[in-house]
């Protein structure tokens, strides 16, 4: 039986109006999110920037290889203090395809750590192509990591405790080269971004003290955000 035109025309405009509707939904909330975060910023005396396509190819493992490399949308960089003293901090969304798929979420150490490690919830399907090895449980997370024997020295009671402090509604905390990452949910508030980024700060300090044997750095040095310049 042939369908009436008049009813195809209805299924297009409903389909129209609902695509509308969810796209203008969207983007109340991407505007939302912008102005909440740019306050965030404010409020600290960090630095905000809308974009930057150059941000997340400082990194290549955790929540990065997981989604590929995307954009970095809503942007803040600064610096913030642990108990060691200050360090450098990025926060921002991680959009792929148009779609934000999480928040991540960095503080630098002063020097390169020796391995790459991942820290997955076990609830996570985090499984990919060229996965690190697993080394195994590591407090409620699952370690994958790119040297096991490093791995094994540096994965400390101290480091298990600081880990498990992050909370279950970060899917994986990461260690690679002179960062600490973690992969929020999209839209975490301010406020859980804080406590997030006092965690990371926790955790870099039991992989990076600044009384370390051998120590060059200069943890009192203010950051001063540069958004097109690559890590050394």
């Amino acid at each position: 039986m042939d369908v009436p035109a008049w009813v195809w025309f209805t299924i297009t405009a409903v389909a129209g109006v609902a695509g509308f509707a969810l796209l203008a939904t969207d983007r109340a909330q991407r505007t939302a999110r912008n102005r909440e975060r740019r306050r965030w910023a404010a409020l600290r005396g960090w630095q905000f920037e809308e974009t930057d396509q150059v941000l997340p190819t400082r990194w290549e493992n955790g929540a990065i290889a997981y989604y590929g490399t995307g954009t970095a949308r809503d942007v803040v960089a600064g610096s913030t203090f642990t108990a060691d003293g200050r360090r450098q901090v990025y926060v921002f969304d991680h959009e792929n395809n148009g779609k934000v798929n999480s928040v991540l979420v960095g503080v630098r150490c002063r020097r390169p750590l020796p391995v790459v490690v991942e820290l997955w919830l076990p609830s996570v399907p985090f499984q990919r192509e060229q996965m690190p090895d697993l080394l195994g449980p590591v407090g409620q997370r699952y370690a994958f990591v790119s040297d096991l024997t490093a791995a094994r020295r540096l994965i400390t009671p101290d480091l298990v405790e600081a880990a498990e402090e992050i909370g279950g509604d970060v899917t994986v905390v990461w260690l690679e080269e002179d960062w600490v990452m973690a992969s929020a949910p999209p839209n975490t508030a301010p406020a859980r971004l804080e406590r997030l980024l006092r965690d990371l700060g926790e955790l870099a300090d039991v992989v990076d003290p600044f009384d370390a044997e051998g120590d060059t750095g200069s943890g009192g040095e203010v950051y001063r955000p540069n958004f097109d310049r690559k890590p050394s």
